[in-house]
Parts: C-alpha cells; sequence; structure tokens
C-alpha cells in the first residue's frame, strides 16, 4: 500500500498545488473511485465563443473562461506562431537573468553563510521551543511535528506519544501536513500534503488503529470535512479555482459522488464543520458576497439545505449552537471586515480568504428551520473601526479576537449570563493563531500569540475562572530589547495611516541605522506579521523594521480595503509615501539606508513607488511582486483574471479604468532616472504571477537605468544593481524552512 503510494505521490510530482495552479494530473489514484469530470460548457460558433448561462450553485460541469464572451478567437496557425514567439522570448530572457545570478551570487557568499549561521541560530532557539498547535479530542491530543502525526494522551507526557503518520515513510522528503482531520469516532483522519514546488494539495485518509494503515488517496484536493464517522466532504481545485464538492465514504458500499457545483467563475467554494459538528458548511464566495449551504451531520446523504441566497454585497459566515444559526455578517449597515486566512499567507489572489470569510461586525442569529436574512436577529455587533480577526463558538460562550487602533484582544459573550467580557492582550502581540478546539464543550480557549520579533507564545483563557494564562510549552527565551511604536501618518487626502515600528531599545541615533519598510496593500488582507527569525536578526543588528497598513489592506475594516482597490488603488500609493515620509521626519533612518520590502500583490505598490519617488529609498527587495497589472487584467484566458476584476477593475470593458491602472502599473510607468537598487525572487513555475511579466519589468528597468547614467555625467554617477533570482522549485510565496532559510 506505502509502496503504492509512493509511486502515485512521486508520479504527482506532488503536483498537489495548495491553491490550485493550473490542470490537475491525469494519473488517477488507484484508491479514487472519482470518474474524470466532463467539465465543457463552452459553446463556439465560428470564431465567437460564448457561455451558456446555469443558476449559481447547481450541480452541472464547472465553466472555463476561456476567452471573454463576444471576442473573437485567433485562428491555430497565429495562436501556434505567437506561443512558439513568446516561448523563445521567454527562454532567451530566463537564460539571461540566470547567467547574471550566477556571475552576481558568488560576491555575496561571505554575507549568505555569516546570515544563514545566524538564522539557524535564531530558529532553534526560538522556533522549535515554541511548539506546534495541539488538536484536543476527549482524552487525545493529536499534534504535528517534524512531519509526523502524533497521538497522545491529554493527562500523559507527549514524550510517550504514537506516531500515526510520518511523511518519510512515504518517501515524500519534499511535501510538508498542511491540514489534519479526525473523523468524530475517531477512526479514520484524513491529511492533506503540499510540497513547496505546487499549490495543489494530495488528501491521504489514514484508517486509525493498532497498525494505522491508507485507505485512500485523493489529487488536487483544497478542503475538507468529515460529515459524518465515515462520510468525507472535500473539494477539488482546477486552474486555481475551487468549484466542485464530493462525498466519499468507507465503510459498507463505498462510492465517491459530485454534490455541489459552483457555476460562477468569481466565487470560490470551501468546507467547514460547525464547532458543535451538527452542521457542515459548503461555503461559496467572491470577495464582496457569500452563499452558504448546510449539510445536516445526522443525514449526510441528504442535499444540501440553502441558508440564504446570495445577494450582492452580503458576506456571511454560520456556527450552530442549540437550533440556532449563528451568523456574522455584513448584513444591514456598513460594517468592517477581516479577510482571515487559515493557511499559511498566500499573496496575489488569496484563496485562502474564501475559507472561513469573517469579514463581518455583526453577529446575528436565526432558527435553523427559517434562516433567511429576514428572519436574522442581532445579537452582538462591535465598535467602530473595531477588527474581527478570529471567531469560535463554544457551548455557551463565543470568543471573539479583535483589534482596535494596533491593539489585540479579546470578546468573550456569554449566552448564559448575557454579558460580554473584555480581555486585553500582551501589547507587543501582532497576530493571533487560534488552536483547534475539536469539542465544544470544552472550558478553555487555547491560542498562540506573536510579532515579526516575538516567536508565539501560548495562551489560555478560561471560561470559568475568567482568566488568561500565559502557557510555556518550554523554556522560550524573552525578548526584551525590542521597542514596538505605533505611529499615524498624514496621506494626501488627510487620512491617517497606521505603521507599525520595531526598534532595538539599545540603538542610539537611529536616524543613522537602516530601515526596512513593508507593505502589502490588497484585497482586504493584513501585513503578515507573524514571527519570522531573520526580522528578530535585523532587530539585533541594529535595523528598524516598520510595516505600513496601507489602504487597500484589510487593518482598518471594510472600508480600508474599498478606499484601496480598483478606482482607489492610488490611495494606497499615497499612503505608503506618507508612511515613509513620516518615519524619515520622526528620526527613523533616512533614504539612503531605507529599503521597502513586498511580496506578491504588494509589488504593485512598491514599484510604483519606485517609478514616482526613487529617491526615497536606496533598494527593493521583492518576493514573487506582481508588477504588469494592465496585461495581466487584459488576458481573460489566465485562470485568475474574473474574479480579480472586484479588485483592480476591468479595463477590457471600461476604458477610464484601463487608463486609471496604466497611471499606476509598475511595468508602464518605468523611466530613464536613478533607482534604487532591486533584488527580486521569482518562481519558474509560478502560476499566480507569470515568470514572464518579471523578466519583462527587469530587463525594462535594468534599460531604463542604464540608460539614465549614459545620461548623465555626474561624478560618481551611482548604478543600482538590478538583480533576479529565479528559483527552480517553491511556489509562490510559499516556502519550507529549509527553502525560505536558503532564499
Amino acid at each position: 500500500c506505502c509502496a503504492g503510494l509512493r509511486n502515485l505521490l512521486q508520479g504527482l510530482s506532488f503536483s498537489a498545488k495548495y491553491y490550485s495552479k493550473h490542470n490537475p494530473p491525469q494519473t488517477m489514484c488507484p484508491y479514487s473511485k472519482i470518474e474524470p469530470k466532463q467539465c465543457h460548457i463552452l459553446y463556439c460558433s465560428k470564431s465567437i465563443c460564448t457561455h451558456r448561462t446555469a443558476p449559481p450553485g447547481s450541480i452541472l460541469p464547472c465553466r472555463f473562461f476561456s476567452c471573454k464572451e463576444g471576442t473573437e478567437v485567433l485562428s491555430k496557425r497565429k495562436q501556434n506562431t505567437s506561443i512558439v514567439t513568446s516561448d523563445l522570448l521567454h527562454k532567451k530572457l530566463l537564460k539571461s537573468e540566470q547567467e547574471n545570478w550566477n556571475d552576481i551570487s558568488p560576491t555575496y557568499k561571505a554575507m549568505t553563510k555569516r546570515i544563514k549561521e545566524k538564522l539557524e541560530e535564531l530558529h532553534n532557539m526560538y522556533a522549535l521551543n515554541s511548539g506546534s498547535p495541539r488538536m484536543r479530542f476527549g482524552e487525545n491530543v493529536y499534534f504535528e511535528e517534524n512531519g509526523c502525526i502524533f497521538l497522545a494522551k491529554a493527562d500523559d507526557d507527549e514524550g510517550n506519544a504514537d506516531i500515526l503518520f510520518s511523511i518519510e515513510d512515504l518517501g515524500c522528503s519534499d511535501a510538508f501536513i498542511q491540514r489534519i482531520r479526525i473523523s468524530p469516532d475517531q477512526r479514520y483522519m484524513a491529511i492533506s500534503l503540499k510540497s513547496e514546488n505546487s499549490e495543489e494539495a494530495t488528501c491521504v485518509i489514514m484508517k486509525l488503529g493498532n497498525l494505522p494503515v491508507v485507505e485512500k488517496v485523493i489529487p488536487s484536493v483544497f478542503s475538507f470535512e468529515w460529515a459524518a464517522n465515515d462520510v468525507l466532504y472535500y473539494t477539488t481545485q482546477k486552474n486555481l479555482k475551487c468549484q466542485n464538492v464530493f462525498m466519499s465514504t468507507f465503510t459498507y458500499q463505498k462510492h465517491t459522488k459530485l454534490v455541489y457545483t459552483e457555476q460562477d467563475a468569481r466565487f470560490f467554494v470551501d468546507l467547514y464543520c460547525t464547532k458543535d459538528r451538527r452542521f457542515l458548511t459548503i461555503n461559496s464566495n467572491s470577495k464582496t458576497t457569500s452563499e452558504v449551504w448546510l449539510v445536516d451531520c445526522r443525514h449526510p446523504f441528504e442535499s444540501p439545505a440553502l441558508v440564504q441566497a446570495r445577494t450582492t454585497g452580503v458576506i456571511y459566515h454560520v456556527e450552530h449552537r442549540k437550533d440556532q444559526l449563528y451568523i456574522l455578517t455584513t448584513y444591514g449597515e456598513p460594517a468592517e471586515y477581516k479577510a482571515i486566512l487559515t493557511h499559511n499567507y498566500i499573496h496575489r489572489i488569496n484563496l485562502a480568504t474564501y475559507c472561513r470569510p469573517y469579514r463581518k461586525s455583526k453577529l446575528m442569529k436565526a432558527p435553523v428551520a427559517s434562516s433567511g436574512k429576514e428572519n436574522w436577529q442581532l445579537v452582538y455587533a462591535l465598535e467602530k473601526k473595531t477588527k474581527l480577526v478570529d471567531f469560535e463558538m463554544f457551548s455557551d460562550d463565543c470568543v471573539m479576537f479583535l483589534k482596535n487602533a494596533g491593539h489585540l484582544y479579546l470578546n468573550v459573550i456569554s449566552f448564559v449570563s448575557h454579558s460580554v467580557q473584555s480581555i486585553k492582550l500582551p501589547t507587543w502581540a501582532c497576530e493571533f493563531e487560534l488552536e483547534s478546539h475539536l469539542e465544544h464543550t470544552t472550558s478553555t480557549c487555547y491560542f498562540q500569540l506573536s510579532s515579526p520579533v516575538h516567536p508565539p507564545k501560548r495562551f489560555a483563557y478560561s471560561f470559568k475562572e475568567n482568566n488568561l494564562i500565559e502557557q510555556a510549552v518550554q523554556e522560550v527565551p524573552i525578548i526584551t530589547n525590542c521597542h514596538t511604536t505605533r505611529l499615524l501618518a498624514k496621506s494626501k487626502d488627510e487620512t491617517l495611516v497606521p505603521i507599525t515600528v520595531f526598534h532595538n531599545k539599545n540603538s542610539k541615533e537611529l536616524h543613522r541605522r537602516p530601515l526596512l519598510v513593508h507593505v502589502y496593500g490588497a484585497y482586504g488582507i493584513d501585513l503578515n506579521m507573524s514571527f519570522k527569525e531573520e526580522k528578530l536578526m535585523l532587530i539585533e543588528e541594529g535595523w528598524i523594521l516598520a510595516y505600513c497598513h496601507v489602504r487597500g489592506g484589510g487593518e482598518q475594516g471594510l472600508h480600508w480595503h474599498r478606499d484601496g482597490c480598483q478606482h482607489n488603488k492610488l490611495k494606497g500609493l499615497h499612503d505608503l509615501r506618507a508612511c515613509i515620509m513620516l518615519l524619515h521626519e520622526l528620526g527613523f533612518s533616512q533614504p539612503k539606508y531605507t529599503a521597502l520590502a513586498a511580496a506578491s500583490a504588494g509589488g504593485v505598490l512598491a514599484g510604483a513607488l519606485c517609478n514616482t519617488d526613487p529617491a526615497l529609498t536606496r533598494a527593493m527587495v521583492l518576493q514573487a511582486p506582481f508588477l504588469d497589472v494592465l496585461n495581466t487584467m487584459m488576458k481573460t484566458h489566465l485562470p485568475l483574471t474574473i474574479e480579480e476584476q472586484e479588485e483592480w477593475g476591468n479595463p477590457l470593458e471600461d476604458e477610464k479604468c484601463m487608463k486609471y491602472i496604466k497611471s499606476y502599473c509598475p511595468y508602464q510607468n518605468i523611466q530613464p532616472q536613478c533607482y534604487p537598487s532591486v533584488f527580486i525572487t521569482a518562481y519558474e513555475n509560478d502560476e499566480r504571477v507569470p515568470l514572464t511579466g518579471i523578466l519583462q519589468y527587469v530587463q525594462k528597468l535594468r534599460k531604463a537605468a542604464l540608460d539614465h547614467a549614459s545620461r548623465t555625467s555626474k561624478k560618481g554617477n551611482w548604478i543600482p544593481n538590478i538583480i533576479l533570482d529565479v528559483q527552480a522549485n517553491g511556489s509562490h510565496c510559499d516556502a519550507s524552512w529549509e527553502h525560505s532559510l536558503n532564499e
């Protein structure tokens, strides 16, 4: 069985690509009964393509948005010629950049060695001592460490834990465990495995017992939940989309069937079980609208029931308690939201945004039998400018993880006493990570807090004692020499933009210290501020770290995102400029010691600032950056273009939109001038941000910098370093510790 699994996974090259990339491999799992789907309802008449329309959320084959409706299709000969020419140009540019990298990289050999040794030391000191999240299930505790899944007794020493699963035994050393789900009777365990070279995941079903065995392997899976002891629901991915839901059974008459198909390309489907396991929810979300279907876990073979039909602008998420649905929603008066990531953060188009869509500020309830929004009753509303970061339902309480003015705290709503208790959290905390609580009757809520320079610390909140307890799994050194400052910068339109600053308390003459500025500003997603060893290393070496929470991100709610997307994208650029200028005015470094860091969609604002204000920074470091918005949004054959129109606009149908995108698009606005140095890391097989666009950007930027240098004859004229490191392995901003260490 293991040999067969190993061959399968190696044959897939772990084509499991975490959020969906290109077409999944056609190799079918030997254990699976899933038949290949017929997914073609794209109709062509002569050279015009149209799409058949179908009701949203119906069980029909998924549509391919291969081309814009009514758009002429190129003849096959023209298409082939264009593809060959483009492919040759791509290979030529790639070879040139690889040769350039091979020539330059030895220059940094000594520095690389020193940094790598320091990072490994910090990793061993902090990350390995912080412990991994635990899943409590009755008397059992499940946890993952070093590619293994362990089972221990809650009151026993984890040194006596049993190994249930090991990646090494499968012969897949490049994979890591992404998600774990235990069946209600603990007889089965579903695991998703992902490799850093792909974005889809492979789901492995284990039958537990004295000798755990592989029951089934399902390729190209995004999310999965147990509806009953032997009934698993899961979603599949294709072309960066997740639109089909399947159900598989594992005892008696084993079978798999299609349960739900989403027809709208803007929507992404994810599964979630309510905390009391009464319902499995099928959540279909776009960036602005959602729809939820309920599967009764007592009757998992019955058809899903609709909670509330999708209504433009209304996003909601469902929990259950005592025959009442508790609904987090934007319905009603203007609401704030936070786009939550249930997995490691992904960038340019964040499919994880759709997993548990906490873009809400109201908790409402309705009877299960009459769940339409006309029956929704308000339970609790958040204060203005308060962000809901995460949410967890228990039998008698509801815990809300909140953010206000950059500070994190808890609100505990008691359904018994009808009271709300507010608990402040440490001022250094910037990120939450809620641990999985498999039983809703537990009396304690466990979570971890961290910041870019503070490793995760485990905390527990006791409902009975009404207190917060810091828990040390092992002795973790306390960071005492780092100072955290929160600032507000006034943007061009007088809007106040938050900045979080970290620096060493012992640093003197801060205006002479190097400054690393971070920015993102897209999709309503906050800057990632979880712990990173390299950030702590920089603090120890005297650097200043600044995180600019500009518009377009989610730091201040729904309006903060709306004020920085589509026709408001320039506001994010104005915010970034104001933030850096304020930092310099307050004595945090100066332009010649300032570097700007961004990843994925953050590359839009970073690249735009590089064009408009090149003198503000000395260097720019980008990871898998999105740099050519205009050309990308003009290509409807790309899998993400349709759904991303809600973020960037539709330049194909709106001339004003096209001109507006062109006004800030980094690639379109390169000109001969003195640019800062630029270091870009890209991935050869990245399909979220195609490598071709990055190659063309680097070529154009380097030419502009050289043109400027040749036109000026100043003594000591400075020519920036423009370096591109193309990683043959790895996927979009998502790497293992070892790979990220090498980067």
